[in-house]
């Protein structure tokens, strides 16, 4: 069965840093575009940053937090990562990472299955 786990969550102070892991199960994930997405307490999910598929890889951010947060993949072990950096307290989510169409960033649309999600807290 295809499916992300998604992993690296936890609670941080603001400033502090955090690596997600996504980790595909049944799946070859060096094929696929993946984007990372996160949903707010009471706020509708939003794409958070997109890495592209093959040798020529692309990456895209939304604005919010570019500068602090970059997206990696090691296909190797099927992993991508999100290394988030100078954590706000705007960036509390929960945060997933999915499948995207397309073979280069920003992509087309996310598609499968949505993962249990890593929560992030970022307080003091």
């Amino acid at each position: 069965q295809l499916h992300f786990v998604e992993s690296g969550g936890g609670l941080v102070q603001p400033g502090g840093s955090l690596r997600l892991s996504c980790v595909a199960s049944g799946l070859t994930l060096d094929v696929y575009t993946v984007g990372w997405f996160r949903q707010a307490p009471g706020k509708a999910r939003e794409e958070v940053s997109c890495i592209s598929s093959g040798a020529g890889v692309s990456t895209t951010y939304t604005d919010s937090v570019k500068g602090r947060f970059t997206v990696s993949r090691d296909n190797a072990n099927n992993t991508v990562y999100l290394q988030m950096n100078g954590l706000k307290s705007e960036d509390t989510a929960i945060y997933y990472c999915r499948r995207k169409t397309g073979t280069s960033c920003p992509g087309g649309l996310s598609f499968g299955s949505w993962g249990q999600g890593t929560q992030v807290i970022v307080s003091s």
